[in-house]
């Protein structure tokens, strides 16, 4: 194969994968979106003066269907059944990878190129589609914990059917831990494995032959990105779960983060403005 026949298919194959995170990235935030709308539907279509019969009657039809997503959400409604979690499982899981897919994607063209020209060459590589297994099963992990989590607050009551903490203390002491944790040595090492690709795989053995050994290469990407990222992604029960601009301002930031050559400065600012906005909270609360 010519060098100009390798670079035309270098380029395709890069054009190939990034068109598929996108429409990726695109279904998972349109299913977030959707959820935030079916989620805000109820209580904008009740009738003004409606009753509490009525009330019922529409959530009982709505839970009735597998539509009721506030059900879940509202402290003290009713205790989650099994098709709760899973869908609050789902929710976080899509959420995700809506999320952390553009971040990634420089890295998964990255992979797709060389794997093309280690094909060419004799030396074929596992696929990219394997080292994005490992990855997302991080962040699948990750949305079970986050269920647990939001189970667990609305058993004791600190969300309001917004998803959102309604503990003044509680939101304030989430947004001083995020904003501190964005100062740490950890942060900083995880951060910088995740800006930059070529020295996460130079440090990690390289590009792997057998899709056993790619999908624990994604793994140990997934579990930096995890480290760079987990405080980030408690900031949904401050905001909102399904705060769709909330949601967006925080993968905005992680992408920043991840891609712009001042990530760790912007790390910092952020870190600095939540511990601000934390301690206004919690003397708001005093």
């Amino acid at each position: 194969m010519s060098d100009t026949a390798l670079e035309a298919v270098l380029r395709r194959d890069r054009t190939v994968v990034m068109a598929a995170l996108v429409v990726i990235a695109v279904l998972a935030w349109a299913y977030v979106l959707w959820l935030a709308v079916d989620m805000a539907m109820p209580a904008s279509t009740m009738p003004a003066g409606a009753s509490g019969d009525m009330a019922a009657m529409d959530m009982s039809n709505m839970d009735m269907a597998g539509m009721d997503v506030g059900a879940a959400m509202a402290p003290g409604f009713r205790a989650w059944a099994s098709a709760d979690f899973v869908f609050i499982f789902t929710m976080w899981a899509v959420m995700m990878v809506g999320m952390m897919t553009p971040s990634v994607a420089p890295l998964l063209l990255l992979y797709a190129g060389i794997g093309r020209k280690a094909q060419a060459d004799g030396r074929p590589i596992a696929s990219t589609g394997w080292f994005f297994t490992g990855y997302l099963a991080v962040w699948i992990v990750f949305s079970i914990a986050a269920t647990g989590a939001q189970w667990l607050l609305v058993r004791l009551a600190l969300l309001d059917p917004s998803m959102a903490t309604d503990s003044t203390i509680l939101g304030g002491l989430v947004l001083i831990g995020a904003g501190l944790y964005q100062w740490t040595p950890i942060k900083g090492v995880c951060l910088r494995q995740c800006q930059g690709p070529i020295g996460f795989l130079m440090s990690h053995g390289g590009f792997r032959s057998a899709p056993v050994g790619a999908i624990r290469l994604g793994i140990d990407h997934g579990l930096y990105c995890l480290g760079c990222c987990w405080a980030l992604m408690a900031l949904l029960f401050v905001g909102g779960v399904m705060n769709i601009l909330w949601i967006a301002g925080i993968a905005i930031l992680v992408l920043l983060e991840k891609t712009a050559t001042s990530g760790p400065l912007i790390s910092r600012i952020s870190g600095a403005l939540m511990v601000a906005a934390g301690v206004w909270l919690m003397a708001r609360a005093f």
